[in-house]
Formats: structure tokens, C-alpha cells, sequence
């Protein structure tokens, strides 16, 4: 049986590293068009417990993409300088969908692993119950 719990342990960081990546890929998306946001990265690391490997993941820090924030033009915007420009965000919207779908297809993954191996260890409760 420590078998069946040390997958649902790792299936459960799997599904919460994911749930993570969803979180930051929509604030990204909620603020694509928030002047001078920078985009937010989360990166996963393996754990390791007493210097092995457990199969697991972390969430790592969540770091600001630091790449070029897009110059917009509109000289009636309250932030836009004397040349009429503002910095926008380096948010792109289709690498953000791109990201939230994949984050969520493998957090579907790791659900569909967590339910069978539910179903397995009940079959193997049910067999030694007999």
C-alpha cells in the first residue's frame, strides 16, 4: 500500500504545480492590457527528500519576464510621455492560451492517473477482503 500513497502524493504535487501555472497564466491574461505589467513565470523543480528523488514536483519562485514591454502611441493616455508613447505589457495573449491549455490538459492527466489508481488500490482492498 505505500506504493498507492506515495502516487497519490506525487499526482497531487503534479496537479497543484499545474493548478499554479493556471493561476499566473490568467492573471497574465487578465492583465495584457495593464500599462508596464510584466509577465509572470512559475517554474517546477523536483523534490527531494533526503537527497532523493521522490518523483514529485514544486512549485520554484515566481519570476517577472523581463523581456521588452511593448511601446503603445496614444498621446490622450495619462502615462503617455512627450513623444505620446507608453510602455504597454509583454504579455502575448496566444502564448498565454497555449500555456493555460497545456497546463490544464496535464492537470487532467494527473487526475485521470489519481482516479486509477484509486480504483486500483479499492480492487486490491476489495481482493483481500475476500
Amino acid at each position: 500500500m505505500a506504493g498507492f500513497s506515495d502516487t497519490f502524493g506525487i499526482v497531487a504535487s503534479g496537479m497543484s504545480a499545474q493548478a499554479a501555472r493556471i493561476r499566473h497564466t490568467s492573471e497574465n491574461i487578465a492583465n495584457a492590457d495593464t500599462p508596464g505589467y510584466h509577465r509572470k513565470t512559475v517554474a517546477f523543480r523536483e523534490e527531494l527528500q533526503s537527497g532523493k528523488r521522490t518523483g514529485a514536483v514544486q512549485v520554484g519562485p515566481v519570476r517577472l519576464d523581463l523581456s521588452q514591454l511593448s511601446r503603445i502611441y496614444d498621446p490622450e493616455h495619462p502615462l503617455a510621455d512627450a513623444t505620446g508613447h507608453y510602455d504597454g505589457s509583454n504579455v502575448n495573449l496566444m502564448i498565454e492560451i497555449a500555456d493555460a491549455r497545456e497546463a490544464q490538459r496535464s492537470y487532467e492527466a494527473n487526475l485521470k492517473i489519481f482516479e486509477q489508481v484509486r480504483q486500483m488500490s479499492s480492487s486490491l482492498l476489495e481482493l483481500l477482503r475476500r
